[in-house]
């Protein structure tokens, strides 16, 4: 049994040296109610950035506890089950799966997958068609207002990350007429516009991001979903319609700094938020877990129809999950960042 601990958590930007690899041992048997599972994958997150922190700025989520082993997003195989709903072979989910190779969970904190669901790709149900995709859907369909036939333009920021190249899509599944993704290299551009189907992409790193998005956006922006706050995000709503709507998804650009959430806006663009009448709401999926279900088999099939195009970065071996976890939070990855723990 190998875990995952972390060993520092401070405001500052975390690096891989944060965490470290220990070899320990478990437990022989298993008690009623339990399950022994071998561990498939792990995810690894912006938010967990918060959790490095002894506060973590949100009421949702608990901060991660020094020389204790981390936990996120995981998927695993069931050993050994002392619980009525799991079998040895059934493939299993958890929000809080320990940083670890093998594990003895509560099995009443576990979900069973469907793999056909997914066209056999586990790994889906940690982004695509889990969480991530969750907050997607949800966001759109919850804070987005968006209309058939409204003739309304998207603006996603981190656009290639996990969620955005997501949202994108989804945006365009639910009605919106223009979708315009903001990301991080020519790279990442030209997979949203070319793999999944935005009209344009800007890279922020080259020219000028407001000037490109008046050409981009003549009739302006509707609907902005929003992965990382800071000057971007005031760009876009500078240039923002009347009556339109922020999703407010994540702040990444913010989460390195001890700064409330969601970060205030400066003085000049709240006044354009207020007097233009923009929403700009605190979006949290967790709230929304009775519509979970239908939604996932929303995004299940168009996965299947290839209607949602998704992009994974895999890394190997629970020993690289410190540098994945830094690689994710720099940009590195495109789609969602996983990491495949084993066979």
């Amino acid at each position: 049994l190998f875990d995952f601990k972390i060993i520092l958590g401070k405001n500052g930007v975390p690096v891989a040296e944060n965490f470290r690899l220990e070899q320990s041992t478990m437990a022989d048997t298993i008690q009623a109610g339990q399950v022994r599972v071998r561990t498939l994958y792990l995810s690894v997150d912006p938010y967990m950035r918060c959790r490095m922190n002894e506060d973590t700025g949100s009421d949702y989520l608990q901060p991660w506890q020094l020389s204790e082993v981390a936990d996120g997003g995981g998927i695993g195989v069931v050993e050994e089950s002392k619980h009525d709903n799991f079998a040895k072979g059934d493939f299993v989910t958890s929000f809080n799966w320990p940083w670890q190779t093998v594990a003895i969970l509560d099995g009443s904190l576990l979900q069973k997958l469907v793999p056909q669901l997914v066209n056999g790709r586990l790994s889906y149900f940690l982004g695509a068609a889990g969480i991530t995709g969750l907050t997607a859907l949800l966001g759109i369909r919850e804070k987005g207002h968006v209309a058939v036939g409204a003739n309304q333009t998207m603006v996603v920021s981190g656009a290639a990350g996990a969620c955005g190249s997501l949202a994108g899509q989804i945006g365009r599944l639910e009605g919106c007429s223009r979708v315009v993704g903001i990301a991080g290299t020519d790279e990442k551009c030209s997979i949203l516009v070319q793999e999944m189907g935005f009209d344009a992409a800007i890279n922020y790193k080259k020219g000028n991001v407001a000037e490109q998005l008046r050409e981009l956006c003549p009739g302006g922006v509707d609907v902005y979903f929003d992965n990382v706050g800071g000057d971007i995000s005031d760009t876009v709503i500078s240039q923002m319609n009347q009556n339109s709507h922020i999703i407010l998804c994540g702040q990444i650009s913010q989460y390195n700094k001890d700064v409330p959430y969601p970060p205030p806006l400066p003085p000049d663009i709240e006044k354009i938020q207020k007097e233009r009448n923009i929403t700009r709401e605190r979006f949290l999926v967790l709230n929304y877990m009775d519509k979970r279900e239908a939604s996932i088999l929303q995004l299940c099939q168009w996965i299947q129809e290839g209607k949602l195009k998704v992009r994974e970065t895999m890394v190997e071996g629970l020993a690289n999950i410190g540098v994945a976890f830094q690689s994710m939070m720099n940009g590195g990855n495109i789609g969602k960042q996983i990491v495949s723990v084993s066979k």
